[in-house]
């Protein structure tokens, strides 16, 4: 089992991309909104909870799913 699927953004698959991203961007956007001091909407920390599912989500998957197997790579030209 490769843990490297857990932390290594290189070797994240596309759910947990997003989630990554999002947890991102969710967080550059309270930091902002702290130093123009907008008060955070109602709800916001849900946004987090829902990130780290959809992460939590995609690392079962991508550590427990099927692998592809190797040479069976769907590139396009």
């Amino acid at each position: 089992m490769d843990f490297g699927k857990l932390y290594r953004p290189t070797l994240f698959n596309s759910w947990q991309f997003i989630a990554f991203t999002g947890l991102i961007m969710s967080g550059g956007a309270e930091v902002i909104m702290r130093l123009i001091q907008y008060p955070r909407p109602a709800g916001y920390g849900w946004l987090y909870l829902c990130w780290a599912a959809l992460f939590v989500v995609g690392a079962l998957v991508n550590l427990f799913g099927k692998p592809t197997p190797h040479g069976h790579h769907h590139h396009h030209h």
